[in-house]
């Protein structure tokens, strides 16, 4: 018994090996086409939220303005402090020959470097404005409310029954907490963010200045690579980092490292509003987001370019925040009511951990983006079953 019983414990471990490698290597959560979708919903949903006729009142004339200045008081921030520098080293220039030497080139383009890629304090200060004025979560919500009434305006002539439920009128019911918190208190919810920001900061500063060891330094930041990569999206995308980090300058790979880093918090910066009502727990909350985060990707990484336009940073980060009210009709199903019983809420906040309708969203042709694409009523249940949830 024993003899016959050891050839079936081998195969089970080469099963078991097996499963786990391709667990390893699988990145069907973080797929090519999922990552171009989101970079064409980035176009899309710009579009689709400046076709909304309440973004060109007055109230948001003003903000825009507001959004200019702001846009220029960041610039300035970051450009002060290495004008100065510059001008230091122009003044050492009169005393001493700095032609034949590129340490002053290095500490200048050094200084840039980190404050607009290791650090990212342009994007600090753009997203720390949602802390100060409400208008970000507002233009997200108008912005939901103006989806909602263009799908009806598009599916007039259908059968109302086959529509689609909406999204505006329930989210609005929500209570409104700090989605990374659960806080109701403003004051609560910045400081954490302030502190998210530092800690992610000095970790990113303690790498850049270990990648300038010597012998080890080359080593560290496709180490880091891996390390991250392997937890984000798989092994099998770390090791191609790995192997490309070692061959790049590392200028170029601090700068495609932290633009993926920078997308990714942007992306769960643009969602607040959603998920400051939709209460999901950090297990949830971690399920939705690595379902979807290839097209999450694709989508923040195309406002992070866009976020680069000198002076107009801050005027498409709202554009880029009502985008989003865009984005999520198309990878989330409808909220129940604040008031509907607590096992359908429950239920609802369950099915969002998998993005449901992936397959269908992701095979539409561009054009027909806009297509009701919402999972079938055998998705959840029967249509009787669908009418309890």
């Amino acid at each position: 018994m024993a003899e016959t019983k050891i050839p079936q414990l081998n195969k089970l471990e080469q099963k078991l090996d097996k499963e786990e490698l391709k667990k390893a290597f699988d990145i069907s959560h973080f797929d090519l086409n999922a990552v171009l979708r989101g970079v064409q919903l980035t176009f899309v949903g710009a579009h689709r939220a400046m076709q909304n006729p309440d973004i060109f009142t007055n109230a948001h004339y003003k903000q825009a303005a507001i959004a200019v200045a702001a846009g220029i008081a960041i610039r300035l921030a970051v450009a002060i402090p290495i004008t100065g520098v510059k001008v230091l080293i122009s003044f050492l220039s009169l005393f001493y020959d700095l032609d034949k030497t590129t340490w002053d080139e290095n500490v200048v383009n050094g200084l840039d470097l980190i404050a607009n890629h290791v650090l990212q304090i342009p994007l600090f200060l753009m997203t720390l404005m949602r802390y100060v004025t409400p208008t970000l979560d507002n233009m997200f919500m108008d912005s939901l409310k103006w989806v909602d009434l263009t799908y009806v305006q598009k599916h007039k002539h259908e059968n109302p029954d086959n529509l689609r439920d909406m999204y505006y009128p329930n989210l609005r019911q929500y209570k409104k907490m700090d989605g990374s918190t659960h806080s109701t208190s403003t004051a609560e919810a910045a400081s954490m963010f302030v502190w998210r920001f530092t800690r992610k900061a000095l970790i990113s500063l303690a790498i850049f200045c270990l990648s300038y060891f010597p012998y080890v330094g080359r080593l560290v930041l496709p180490a880091i690579s891996v390390y991250t990569f392997n937890r984000a999206v798989g092994l099998g995308p770390a090791a191609v980092v790995f192997g490309t980090g070692i061959l790049l300058p590392k200028r170029y790979l601090i700068i495609f490292l932290q633009t993926y880093f920078a997308s990714r918090s942007l992306m769960r910066e643009l969602l607040e509003p959603y998920f400051s009502r939709i209460h999901l727990s950090k297990e949830q909350k971690r399920n939705w987001f690595r379902s979807r985060e290839g097209l999450l990707f694709g989508f923040g990484i195309g406002f992070y370019i866009l976020l680069k336009v000198p002076l107009l940073g801050v005027l498409i980060y709202g554009i880029a925040e009502a985008s989003t009210a865009y984005l999520i009709t198309k990878i989330t199903d409808p909220p129940p009511s604040p008031n509907s019983p607590s096992s359908e809420i429950k239920n609802f906040l369950e099915s969002q951990q998998d993005w449901r309708n992936k397959h269908e969203f992701l095979s539409l042709p561009l054009a027909n983006i806009d297509r009701d694409h919402s999972p079938s009523p055998g998705a959840m249940g029967s249509s009787e079953d669908k009418k309890d949830l």
